[in-house]
C-alpha cells in the first residue's frame, strides 16, 4: 500500500465523518424547526409603505371621524366646537349635520383644550329602521354627557331640539382627561371610553375606583332590539343598576347581562374594564372583534392596550399604579392590580421627545384598495404627526414607524369609512387625509 492510497483513504474517512456530522446537524435543525402542536409558527412580518392624501379641508378643529353604516358613503366629522359636518364624495357639505355649539363647553367657548364635542356613534341598523344617533360632549358646567339625537326630515340634518340624555358623567374638578369615545361593538352594545377626571397623576384615584365611571371602558345597552328577553327581565328586577352619573335611576339604558361586575356590589355595573388614564380613541377590529385602546400617558409612556374578542371583560390596565409597563411612582410599592393586562405596545414621550407627546388610537385596516396595509393596526402621535403600524406575528407583537407626516399638533383622530379605508384628521389645519399605500 503506497502513501497515496493511505492518503486517499484518510481523506475518504474525513469526508465520511463530515457528511455524518452535516446530516446529524440538519436532522437536529429540522426537528426543532417543525412547529409543535398548539404552537403557531412565526411568519415574516411585512410592513407597507404609506403616505397620506388630502381628501378635503375647511373644517374647524376636527376630532373624530365616523360613518353611519347606512350605505350612503358619507363621512361624519366631529368638530370640537360643537358641530358635526358631512363629507360626501370628498366634498364638505356647508350646512352642519348637527350644531349644538351653544350647549358645548370647548376651547372656542372658554373651555379647556380637551373639552368639547368629542365623538359620534351610529347604531346598527341606522338608516333602515333607526333615525337617531349618539354623541359625547362636555356640557357648559364641565360635566360630560352622552345623548341621543334624532334626524329631521332631511337625512343630512339632525334635529338639535330632539336631545335625550342617556348618561351623565360628573367631571367637575379639571378640564382635561375627558376621554370621549363612543363606539358600538359587534355585540350591539355601546362602549364608552372615559378619562380619569383630570389633574396630574389621577389625584382623585378614579381609574382604580370601582365605584367611579371615570378612567374606564364602559359597556351599556341602549338599543332594545339588541337586548335579549332575559336581559330585559333581569334589569327590570334590578333597577338600581341603571343609573346616571349622579346615581339617579334612569330608564335610558340597561346593563348587559354578561357585564363582568354585574354580581359584584363593590363595582359600578357599567364597567367593562378599568385602569385607564385618558383613552384617546379605541376601536374594534371589524374582522375579529378585538379591541385596541390607545391610552395617553403621564410623564413617560404612551401605550396601546389590547383585548381579544373572546374576553369576558374585567381587565385592569394599571393606571395610576403603572404608566405603560413601568411603575408610575417608583418610590412606592408597585404591585399590579388584580386582572392586570400590560400594554402590547408603548413609546416614550415628552414635549421635546422625537416620538411625540400624546397617542392617538386608530384602526386595523380591512379595506380592499390597499392590500399591503391589510391587518395592520395604525395609530399615531398628536404632537409629532407620526404614524406607526402594529401587528401580531403569531408569537409576539411587532411595531414599527411607518410615516412621519410632518403634521404638528394635528393628528387628533383616525377614522374608517364603510369600505374599511382609513383617514386621519388634522385638528390644526382642519383637513382630512386618507391613508394610502405607496410603491
Amino acid at each position: 500500500m503506497n502513501s497515496s492510497t493511505v492518503l486517499s483513504r484518510g481523506k475518504w474517512k474525513v469526508s465520511l465523518y463530515r457528511l455524518t456530522f452535516i446530516i446529524l446537524v440538519a436532522a437536529f435543525t429540522l426537528l426543532f424547526a417543525i412547529p409543535k402542536p398548539g404552537v403557531t409558527a412565526k411568519p415574516d412580518v411585512l410592513w407597507p409603505s404609506i403616505n397620506i392624501l388630502k381628501v378635503t379641508g375647511g373644517l374647524t378643529t376636527p376630532v373624530h371621524i365616523a360613518h353611519a353604516g347606512d350605505g350612503s358613503s358619507r363621512l361624519f366629522i366631529v368638530e370640537q366646537v360643537g358641530r358635526i359636518r358631512i363629507v360626501q364624495n370628498s366634498l364638505l357639505i356647508n350646512t352642519p349635520f348637527l350644531d349644538i355649539s351653544g350647549r358645548v363647553r370647548s376651547p372656542a367657548s372658554g373651555g379647556g383644550t380637551e373639552q368639547g364635542l368629542l365623538s359620534v356613534a351610529f347604531p346598527p341598523g341606522y338608516g333602515v329602521n333607526k333615525s337617531y344617533f349618539y354623541v359625547y360632549y362636555t356640557r357648559a358646567d364641565g360635566n360630560n354627557q352622552i345623548s341621543r339625537f334624532y334626524l329631521s326630515t332631511d337625512p343630512n340634518q339632525a334635529n338639535p331640539a330632539s336631545e335625550e340624555l342617556i348618561l351623565l358623567l360628573n367631571h367637575p374638578s379639571y378640564s382635561n382627561h375627558n376621554g370621549g369615545q363612543l363606539a358600538f361593538g359587534p355585540d350591539g352594545y355601546l362602549y364608552i371610553g372615559t378619562g380619569d377626571g383630570g389633574g396630574g397623576g389621577d389625584p382623585q384615584g378614579n381609574a382604580q375606583n370601582s365605584n367611579s365611571l371615570l378612567g374606564k371602558l364602559l359597556r351599556i345597552a341602549v338599543e332594545p332590539d339588541y337586548s335579549t328577553l332575559a336581559s330585559a327581565l333581569y334589569n327590570s328586577f334590578l333597577p338600581y343598576l341603571v343609573q346616571n352619573g349622579n346615581g339617579i335611576n334612569s330608564s335610558t339604558y340597561s346593563i348587559p347581562p354578561d357585564n363582568p361586575f354585574l354580581d359584584n356590589p363593590d363595582y359600578r355595573q357599567e364597567i367593562w374594564s378599568l385602569g385607564l388614564r385618558n383613552p384617546w380613541r379605541f376601536s374594534f377590529d371589524q374582522a375579529t372583534g378585538d379591541i385596541y385602546i390607545a391610552d395617553v400617558g403621564q410623564n413617560s409612556l404612551e401605550e396601546v392596550d389590547f383585548q381579544a374578542s373572546n374576553s369576558l371583560g374585567g381587565e385592569n390596565y394599571g393606571w395610576n399604579i403603572l404608566e405603560g409597563s413601568s411603575c408610575y411612582s417608583p418610590s412606592t410599592a408597585c404591585i399590579p392590580p388584580a386582572n392586570y393586562v400590560s400594554p402590547v405596545a408603548e413609546y416614550e414621550h415628552g414635549i421635546n421627545d422625537s416620538n411625540g407627546c400624546s397617542i392617538t388610537g386608530g384602526f386595523v385596516y380591512h379595506g380592499l384598495v390597499n392590500p399591503a396595509m391589510q391587518g395592520v393596526y395604525f395609530y399615531g402621535d398628536y404632537c409629532k404627526g407620526k404614524i406607526w403600524g402594529l401587528q401580531y406575528d403569531g408569537a409576539q407583537w411587532q411595531n414599527t414607524l411607518l410615516l412621519s407626516t410632518g403634521l404638528s399638533y394635528a393628528i387628533s383622530s383616525f377614522g374608517e369609512d364603510e369600505s374599511g379605508e382609513l383617514y386621519v384628521a388634522d385638528r390644526s389645519n382642519g383637513d382630512i387625509y386618507k391613508i394610502i399605500q405607496t410603491p
